[in-house]
């Protein structure tokens, strides 16, 4: 560590932090009685704490976003120098870095065209979604407003996205919630044994047929959107099956609703590709993205659309309100692209989404091995460097172990100087699959140091 605080620093930076700060997902009464853990210096995929202890991140940050690793020097000089030159302006106008990311991006998603630019993952959903609604009352006398999302996924933390949200401990006591969202159940296989119906074959295209019985509860001249993960994340690290995403697309089709991909946590390499919608095929109208856009170098959120959505907006210049009226503060400062340019520039130099692929693949195995010592993972999945591994008490029933025993392991690696999540708050009574999201440059001897320290965990916590 060779970070620049003094000790006497620290002491005050720590009473400051406990007296004043409020921090995310945290109970703090523990802080009566002990210090928070400030991260004060990170270097590629480790972080020293206030006491200097060095902890391998296995999860990019604590929230899946540091993809290229700490200490990037290329795009701090990056962010400083447009910093310099200009550092924002209402994104009525554009910008250098703001135009030439965009082109750069949209190099990577063929069909789509426009990027709308905002400061959270949150943010971006909630753009999509008032396009949606604007569209329904352009074109459809606003009968066609609902917005379908999928049980366990998780689209951000303001109102409308917890009324988006199929989490529902995160979403308890944050009621009432928005009308005209409804949800359709999740495509969890291994968990198909709750779902009533589930067949033991073709569940992929079954889990998609659920989303059209919905649809055709509701009324498909109801429905405008169709918002889903092409991961589900905080839920369980849940890919969809074999047939899933062909089906869904049809259905959109069938039926002109719009897809929304939310790629919040699985854009820009964390899969393997540049974002997690293109292992399947599909073609969406709208992906969001924010966390590793800029791996948390600055804050950037996009919304991307394809053009037929963005014509929409601006087919009848004479009409006053035929424009998307809408604006993110946030969205028009500078450093955020300029990082996005040098992040993405560094996954191009440094070849990470092959790395991604590679890496995901080998640390699937050694969890697979793990499960094969410990029957108490009782699925390993996952796409890429984006992986979950499901504790369960027994193989057969699938009953899932305690909540307390899961953080019994997350703390154990922890002491370990490993620091790996679990599905928090999330789905009542299935907040039981530790979570792994190391950076994209991850190598074979930084997973094998994962995999040991959950394996000892698991053997201290369950014998």
């Amino acid at each position: 560590m060779d970070g620049t605080y003094s000790q006497n620093d620290l002491s005050h930076v720590v009473e400051a932090d406990k007296a004043h700060v409020w921090h995310h997902l945290v109970q703090h009464k523990a802080f009566d009685s002990k210090d928070p853990n400030i991260i004060i210096e990170g270097k590629g995929m480790r972080v020293w704490n206030q006491a200097g202890k060095e902890h391998l991140d296995a999860v990019s940050g604590g929230v899946w976003t540091v993809n290229v690793g700490y200490g990037r020097e290329r795009i701090a000089k990056a962010v400083y120098e447009q910093l310099m030159r200009v550092n924002y302006f209402a994104g009525a106008a554009g910008s250098v870095p703001g135009a030439l990311f965009a082109e750069k991006l949209i190099e990577k998603m063929p069909g789509l065209t426009r990027v709308y630019y905002t400061n959270s993952g949150s943010e971006a959903n909630e753009k999509a979604f008032k396009m949606i609604r604007q569209i329904a009352h352009k074109r459809y006398g606003g009968k066609k407003h609902k917005i379908l999302y999928r049980d366990r996924d998780y689209h951000g933390t303001t109102i409308a996205c917890l009324s988006a949200g199929g989490q529902d401990e995160r979403n308890a006591q944050y009621g009432p919630f928005t009308p005209g969202f409804v949800r359709v159940p999740h495509c969890l296989e291994y968990r198909k044994h709750e779902q009533e119906g589930a067949p033991a074959a073709n569940y992929g295209e079954w889990a998609a047929d659920q989303i059209e019985q919905v649809i055709l509860a509701e009324g498909p001249d109801t429905i405008g959107g169709l918002c889903l993960e092409p991961v589900t994340a905080g839920g369980g690290v849940i890919p969809a099956p074999e047939g899933y995403w062909q089906k869904v697309q049809e259905i959109c089709r069938k039926y002109d609703i719009l897809l929304h991909i939310d790629e919040v946590v699985c854009g820009v390499g964390r899969t393997g590709t540049w974002f997690g919608y293109q292992h399947y095929g599909i073609e969406p109208d709208f992906v969001t993205m924010a966390k590793g856009v800029a791996s948390g170098y600055a804050a950037i959120a996009c919304c991307v659309t394809s053009e037929r959505v963005f014509d929409m907006f601006k087919d009848d210049a004479d009409d006053p309100m035929n424009y998307f009226r809408d604006i993110s503060t946030f969205g028009g400062c500078t450093a955020g692209p300029a990082a996005a340019i040098e992040n993405m520039a560094i996954i191009e130099d440094e070849g990470l989404l092959a790395n991604t692929a590679a890496m995901g693949d080998y640390m699937t195995d050694q969890l697979n091995a793990l499960a094969d010592r410990h029957a108490v993972i009782g699925d390993v999945r996952g796409k890429g460097l984006f992986l979950g591994a499901e504790l369960v008490a027994d193989r057969t029933s699938k009953e899932p172990v305690p909540e307390a025993q899961v953080q019994a392991v997350v703390g154990d690696c922890m002491g370990q100087g490993v620091i790996i999540g679990a599905t928090n708050r999330s789905v009542p009574g299935r907040n039981n699959t530790l979570c792994f999201s190391p950076a994209l440059i991850a190598t074979k001897d930084d997973i094998d140091q994962i995999v040991s320290a959950v394996d000892g965990a698991l053997g201290r916590v369950f014998g």
